[in-house]
């Protein structure tokens, strides 16, 4: 169990975690902001704040971008399945191809263009390396959703499991339509 000092409070994340865990559940279960934080002796602007906190912002339009993935067609036929606007998915050979047949002028401009491009979207799925994912979300000033994939410096290609994909596109899309619905 991990305590952390604060002043003269001692806090313990793991309770800390089990305590937004079960505020999440109920509020997953139906129960109104007030009624969870009845039940849990807080006030109804806390579990707002805790929501806001962990929101993600989901829009229409959805990017997937990734490197090095292994396995590349899997993923940008699933990113095709869901609808997904616009996927960049590279192996380490074409990233590296990227950076290799541009002068570093064209370099610079085209990483510009993708990231310009990028800033359209309502969210990013992002999968690369912890460095990568970290960077990202410090980048973009709209939602990333990070899926790391290893550690920083990733040389070789890395199997993504589909399925962790699949996961958040559903979520993703979900919500997606039950924005438009509410319109």
């Amino acid at each position: 169990m991990k305590l952390i000092r604060i002043g003269e409070k001692v806090i313990s994340e793991e309770k800390l975690r089990k305590e937004i865990s079960k505020i999440l559940k109920l509020r997953t279960e139906g129960l109104t902001q007030q009624e969870v934080a009845r039940k849990h002796g807080v006030e109804r602007t806390f579990v707002s704040r805790l929501e806001s906190l962990g929101e993600i912002r989901r829009g229409e339009k959805i990017a997937l971008v990734g490197f090095p993935i292994k396995n590349k067609e899997e993923i940008l036929s699933l990113s095709e399945r869901f609808g997904i606007d616009y996927a960049l998915i590279l192996t380490e050979q074409e990233r590296n191809n990227f950076v290799k047949v541009r002068d570093k002028g064209k370099l610079f401009n085209d990483t510009l263009d993708i990231i310009t491009y990028l800033l359209d979207f309502d969210v990013i799925i992002f999968l690369g390396s912890d460095k990568r994912v970290d960077f990202a979300e410090k980048l973009f000033h709209i939602q990333v959703i990070g899926i790391e994939i290893g550690k920083s410096p990733i040389t070789e290609d890395k199997y993504v499991d589909p399925k962790i994909i699949e996961n958040v596109l559903k979520e993703v899309k979900i919500i997606s339509l039950n924005e438009e619905m509410d319109k």
